[in-house]
């Protein structure tokens, strides 16, 4: 068991996915994923991989969960082998031990597996082939702004990986999409604060030299520019429910 400095991937580091994929990756059909409570959809990538080797998937029931995202998006996306409240699941590992699994190497472990678990080694990612694992998508990435490779697991779910190794899934990255757009809107409502205090202050230093109108002239101006950040202020603060509904789940991530 090893943690690295590997590029992070739904915005921590250590992840899940790399996780559970490595683990698929050595130890094939021996593999027991389990997802629990959490937020977003960390996880759901790693148990594709861990049953596309024959392991074994098990998710807490999205009823039974505290925050049900994590396992609802695994049973949404994945045919897991069992889906059961959290008290049945302990049984059922130690009962899951006991069982014969298949042969390691049964599987044949495909490239973009490989790929993937050499950038979380620190491998750099275009020297490991991050490139083969999908189509450029017109996104950037959020944490190094380079161009996002949409990649495709199975039918429906849908990652993205920059050429540096940063991977998101949908979830992670519209939440990390939402707060760019929330930290924007709040330093633009800061430089048109500052430019009215800015403003304020010259129409005072011009008062007294007597230059009225030119006070006049920047006084509107600086009028205007409370406005506008009044404005922003109030579309900020209005649209903050949605913003404290994306980040309040990293106060209290869990998983598996």
């Amino acid at each position: 068991m090893r943690v690295t400095r590997g590029p992070r991937e739904n915005r921590f580091r250590p992840a899940i996915d790399p996780l559970f994929r490595s683990a698929a990756q050595t130890y094939g059909p021996r593999v027991v994923g389990v997802i629990l409570t959490g937020y977003l959809d960390d996880g759901t990538a790693g148990l594709w991989t861990v049953k596309q080797l024959g392991g074994t998937a098990v998710v807490q029931d999205p009823a039974d969960a505290l925050v049900p995202f994590m396992p609802l998006n695994a049973v949404t996306h994945v045919k897991v082998d069992y889906c059961l409240p959290l008290e049945e699941i302990a049984p059922l590992l130690v009962r899951l031990t006991t069982e014969t699994a298949e042969e390691e190497g049964a599987f044949q472990v495909p490239k973009e597996v490989e790929i993937e678990v050499n950038i979380a080694k620190e491998q750099k990612a275009l020297d490991a082939g991050v490139l083969q694992l999908g189509e450029p998508s017109n996104y950037a990435c959020p944490e190094c702004h380079g161009v996002l490779l949409q990649v495709k697991d199975g039918g429906t779910l849908f990652r993205f990986r920059c050429h540096t190794g940063h991977a998101y899934s949908i979830e992670s990255l519209l939440t990390e999409i939402t707060e760019e757009m929330d930290d924007a809107l709040w330093n633009s409502i800061r430089a048109f604060e500052e430019g009215e205090l800015f403003m304020r202050h010259m129409a005072q230093h011009l008062d007294h030299g007597e230059n009225s109108q030119s006070t006049e002239s920047i006084l509107k101006r600086a009028d205007e520019t409370k406005r506008r950040a009044n404005l922003m202020r109030q579309a900020a603060v209005n649209g903050g429910g949605v913003q404290a509904a994306r980040s309040s789940p990293h106060a209290d991530r869990s998983g598996s």
